[in-house]
């Protein structure tokens, strides 16, 4: 089933569902697959995203690890080496920094230092982002980290659907693929379809048609802006919001004909605003046909230059909220080239 296909059904699950889901779609189809990560087994996942997944494909499927991110991910890329198809939980997206060395320099480079003679059909899940009151260690978007290397896939689904239907696709893919899942989306609900179904890796999503500025958001940010866009169309704002989806490899169609639609672009994501993925499109649109269409200069609104507080105020202030975007907007709106 394609994304093209709408659920007819109504069904409706959460975010942390339609993934759990996803996983066990393609255990029972695929007895190469299996998850391992952190207090995934009984208890279910730091976020409880794996449920009852050790209960239906056994503890030699749905694999209990010790604390070792570094020990866990050489695992899981030796066990895609040989065939099989790991999905690898971290507990939180930043201790991937203890793992960068078989994320890096062993599951990203292998296919291109043996001459395409093997694959890594890897998949690492990343629950990341802020507003959990977690604080610096347990709080950061590194999307942009994994997404500089060559060899590694990076998605950022924002949506119950896409979180299905990409995670689906990435388990398929003989490449590594990375997956960020933003904490705060593990409870939202939406609309998801019975059985299986892709979206694909590397195609943006235009959430909301618009003329008069094109926001481009990532994973939360794209709620956030879309929100901004509905008090935006009551100032006579007409924003258009593209979903990024996938950090690498990024969809330049999409953005490109976006902005030489609108005139204007606003880059919205968590992570922090230098050298983010904010950067990289505002690079592309530069460097492309589409910065002769521009009527005023890319407005990025990134993270902060700071750790995230655990405070819940300063936490919020260090991140992009909606007001911010909506600020941007109206005057980007009035700026002329």
């Amino acid at each position: 089933m394609s994304e093209t296909i709408a659920a007819a059904s109504g069904r409706e699950l959460s975010y942390a569902q339609a993934i759990q889901e996803a996983i066990g779609i393609a255990m029972e189809e695929d007895e190469r697959v299996f998850i391992m990560g952190e207090d995934i087994g009984v208890y279910g996942g730091a976020f409880q995203v794996t449920g009852d997944l050790v209960h239906r494909f056994g503890a030699d499927r749905v694999i209990d690890t010790p604390i070792s991110e570094l020990g866990g991910a050489g695992v899981a890329v030796g066990a895609a080496l040989t065939g099989m198809r790991p999905i690898y939980e971290f507990q939180f997206s930043d201790f991937a920094t203890l793992a960068m060395e078989q994320i890096v320099n062993q599951a990203a480079k292998l296919r291109f230092m043996l001459g395409g003679a093997v694959s890594v059909p890897l998949v690492m899940r990343f629950p990341s982002g802020s507003g959990t009151g977690a604080a610096a260690q347990h709080s950061q978007s590194l999307e942009a980290w994994l997404g500089h290397v060559p060899g590694l896939k990076v998605i950022q689904p924002a949506t119950p659907y896409d979180a299905k239907g990409m995670l689906l696709a990435a388990i398929d893919d003989p490449d590594p693929v990375m997956i960020f899942e933003h904490k705060i989306l593990y409870k939202m609900k939406g609309e998801v379809p019975e059985g299986r179904y892709t979206v694909p890796i590397g195609k943006a999503l235009v959430r909301r048609a618009g003329r008069d500025v094109t926001i481009v958001a990532t994973a939360i940010m794209v709620h956030k802006a879309l929100s901004a866009a509905e008090d935006l169309a009551k100032d006579g704002i007409d924003a258009e919001v593209v979903d990024l989806r996938t950090i690498r490899p990024m969809d330049r169609e999409t953005i490109i004909a976006s902005v030489m639609k609108t005139g204007r672009l606003i880059c919205v994501y968590e992570g922090v605003k230098t050298l983010g993925v904010g950067a990289e499109i505002s690079a592309m649109i530069a460097e492309s046909e589409a910065f002769d269409y521009l009527d005023a200069p890319i407005v990025r609104l990134g993270g902060a230059e700071s750790p995230i507080p655990y405070n819940p105020e300063l936490e919020k202030a260090v991140v992009p909220q909606v007001p911010d975007i909506i600020q941007a907007a109206r005057a980007l709106a009035r700026r002329e080239r």
